[in-house]
C-alpha cells in the first residue's frame, strides 16, 4: 500500500464521513486494496503504514487483499499503483471491477516499451467493450508530496477528465478544508506533466548532490518546464497546461522538497553513489527513473530536442558522470531562449 494510496483513502473516508453527518450523496463506503497480505493485516490492526508515519486511517476503510471485497461495488476506483506495475495489477483484478466503476489514477510515469500514460495502460487492461457506455477515466495531480499531505497541510491538485461531470465529481469529492481542487480537461497534458517532471526532479537531485547551487538549480527548473512543454505540445497538448498547478506546480515541488523520492535519488547518484544501490536500499518505487527512459522514447518519435532528459537518461544508464553532464549541458551552443 504506497502512500497515495493512503492518502486518498484518508480524504474520501473523511469526505464519506461527512456527506454521512449532513445527509448528503457521495457516503459509500471506502475500500484499500493491496497485494501484501502482512502489509495489509498489519495496518487494518494498527490503522498505521510505516510508509507514512503520522497519518492515521478512520476505522470506517476497510483493508483487504480480497480484490473481489473491494471492488464489486465500486463506483470509483483510485488507482494508485506504480506505473511500471500497473498493467499487471490491473489484469489481475479485472475481472473483479464493475462496468460502469469510474477510473481515476493517481499515478505518474509512462510505462516503458508501449508509451502509454497511466489512463491508458488501465483502459488497456481493462479492455471495456467498445460499443458499450464509455467508463468516466481521469487523473488527479499535482504538487502533491504525500507526507505532507498526511499532515494535511494546505495543497492543491487538478482533477482532469473528457468527462466534465466526473472532474467535477473528483473536485467535490477529495476538496477539503487544507486541499484545494481545480478542474481541468486536458488528461493527455496533466499526466505527461506528471511524469516528465520526475525526470527533471532526478536532474534537481544531482544538482543538490554535486553542491552546485540555487542558481544552477533554478536555470534547471526553467529549462526542463521548456522541454516538459516542448514534448507535450509535440504530442498534442495545450502548453498552458505545463504553465499551470499540475505543470510547474508539480515540478518546483519535486525539484526543491527534501521528501521527495526523484530529487532524492538524484541526490544521491550526485554524491556518488551508485543507482543499483541507491534503488535498494529504499522502500519506495522512484518511478523518474524507468520514465527517464520512456521519455526518451517519445523524444526521438516525436523529434523533440531534450537535453536535460538525454543528460538525466546517460547517467542513470551509461555510466556518465554526474559532473561530465552538467558541463556537456553548460557547453551546448548558445543560442536564443525558447520556451516550448
Amino acid at each position: 500500500m504506497g502512500q497515495m494510496g493512503l492518502v486518498s483513502a484518508a480524504i474520501l473516508a473523511e469526505r464519506a464521513a461527512a456527506a454521512r453527518n449532513h445527509s448528503e450523496p457521495g457516503a459509500g463506503s471506502i475500500s484499500l486494496w493491496g497485494h501484501d497480505e502482512d502489509a495489509a493485516r498489519t495496518v487494518a490492526v494498527s490503522r498505521e503504514s510505516p510508509r507514512l508515519p503520522g497519518l492515521i486511517l478512520p476505522q470506517s476503510v476497510l483493508i483487504t487483499c480480497d480484490a473481489g471485497e473491494a471492488l464489486n461495488r465500486a463506483d470509483l476506483i483510485v488507482s494508485a499503483v506504480p506505473v511500471q506495475h500497473a498493467r499487471g495489477v490491473w489484469d489481475r483484478v479485472r475481472a473483479f471491477v464493475p462496468a460502469r466503476a469510474a477510473v481515476l489514477s493517481v499515478s505518474k510515469g509512462i510505462e516503458n516499451v508501449t508509451l502509454l500514460r497511466p489512463t491508458q495502460v488501465i483502459a488497456e487492461s481493462l479492455a471495456d467493450n467498445p460499443d458499450g457506455i464509455p467508463r468516466p477515466f481521469g487523473v488527479l495531480s499535482g504538487p502533491t508530496i504525500a507526507p505532507e499531505l498526511a499532515r494535511c497541510r494546505p495543497a492543491t491538485m487538478i482533477a482532469a477528465a473528457d468527462d466534465e461531470q466526473f472532474s467535477r465529481r473528483v473536485q467535490d469529492l477529495f476538496s477539503t478544508r487544507w486541499l484545494r481542487v481545480y478542474t481541468h480537461g486536458d488528461v493527455l497534458g496533466v499526466e505527461l506533466a506528471g511524469a516528465m517532471k520526475n525526470v527533471i526532479a532526478i536532474a534537481a537531485g544531482i544538482i543538490d548532490g554535486l553542491g552546485a547551487g540555487y542558481n544552477a538549480k533554478s536555470a534547471l527548473l526553467a529549462r526542463g518546464l521548456a522541454e516538459i512543454a516542448r514534448l507535450g505540445g509535440a504530442m498534442g497538448a495545450p502548453p498552458e497546461t505545463f504553465f499551470g498547478v499540475a505543470g510547474v506546480g508539480d515540478l518546483a515541488t519535486s525539484c526543491f522538497s527534501p521528501e521527495g523520492r526523484n530529487r532524492s535519488c538524484g541526490e544521491a547518484l550526485g554524491r556518488g553513489r551508485p543507482l543499483a544501490e541507491h534503488l535498494a536500499s529504499t522502500p519506495f518505487v522512484v518511478e523518474g527513473v524507468a520514465t527517464t527512459r520512456s521519455v526518451m522514447d517519445l523524444a526521438r518519435r516525436y523529434r523533440v530536442d531534450m537535453p536535460i532528459t538525454q543528460a538525466v537518461h546517460a547517467v542513470l544508464f551509461d555510466g556518465l558522470d554526474p559532473m561530465d553532464a552538467i558541463g556537456l549541458l553548460m557547453s551546448r551552443e548558445l543560442k536564443a531562449e525558447r520556451v516550448g
